[in-house]
């Protein structure tokens, strides 16, 4: 386990995390706090340091107050080409079913406390856009893939697509619309959130079947197409866990995911896996 849960029952969880190898080797995290899931209760973007990948020391947090927020989501972490740190931090909108993303930029993860914020995915009234992945590929050119929640039904705005993004500065973004959806009569019916996607083209999503699953989601397993598109792969889930984020450590992995407990809290756990293990 690296984060506890925050309590006990339903919302109060740990997770949603993104993390990110330091210079020296150690690794920086950012993950999201919730206790509770009514609008009114506490969520933080949280960010700590660990030498190990296992032990972490918090070095930054960011309460949902700090953006003006109903509560907070998965956030992404990610380097800039000079070396600088950048944080895509995810808002619920007050009194809504609409989130977007803001970015804060800072020389050190423990300035982010006074950094400025700017809106990077804004949404519309049509789309709420939360849970980013963001990546800087070898050209500088800067991709996101984030979670796309349809807003034109009342009380069916649990639905989930992913949608791909580039950019030259990971600020100004393009859309180049939906790459993953969900597929009619599987496991994955309700909703595909990409949450991982290796270098190689190896992805790994969220995914649930109803609306009565949502907060239960599970992880399946995906592939990248050479037209960018993802097809899953299998007619099941692999793991009872959400929001799988692998980190690339040269030939193994360190992997960290939101583990459901029987009081359906969640906590934070991560685990070293051996080169050769990630067979798909």
């Amino acid at each position: 386990m690296a984060v506890p849960a925050p309590g006990s029952g339903q919302g109060w969880w740990a997770g949603s995390s993104s993390a990110v190898v330091d210079d020296d080797g150690g690794v920086v995290l950012a993950y999201r706090l919730r206790m509770g899931t009514g609008p009114d209760d506490p969520a933080a973007t949280v960010v700590a340091r660990s030498d190990d990948g296992e032990r972490f020391t918090t070095v930054a947090t960011l309460d949902k107050s700090r953006f003006d927020a109903m509560s907070m989501e998965r956030p992404a972490l990610v380097r800039t080409g000079e070396g600088r740190w950048r944080l895509y931090t995810c808002c619920a909108t007050k009194n809504s079913k609409h989130w977007w993303i803001d970015v804060l930029e800072a020389d050190d993860p423990a300035q982010f406390e006074s950094a400025d914020a700017r809106t990077a995915f804004a949404g519309d009234e049509n789309w709420g856009v939360k849970d980013p992945i963001v990546q800087r590929s070898d050209d500088r050119r800067w991709r996101a893939w984030i979670c796309c929640h349809p807003l034109d039904e009342p009380d069916e705005e649990d639905r989930m697509f992913t949608g791909y993004a580039t950019s030259d500065d990971g600020l100004a973004w393009d859309w180049h619309g939906l790459v993953l959806s969900p597929r009619p009569g599987k496991w994955d019916a309700r909703g595909a959130r990409l949450t991982a996607v290796l270098p190689d083209g190896r992805a790994a999503y969220d995914g649930r079947a109803t609306k009565e699953e949502n907060w239960f989601e599970r992880t399946g397993v995906a592939r990248r197409g050479p037209d960018g598109m993802f097809e899953q792969l299998g007619d099941d889930a692999v793991a009872n866990v959400r929001y799988l984020d692998v980190v690339p450590l040269g030939g193994s992995y360190r992997i960290y995911y939101e583990a459901p407990l029987r009081d359906e809290s969640h906590e934070l756990r991560t685990e070293l896996i051996p080169a050769g293990a990630l067979s798909r």
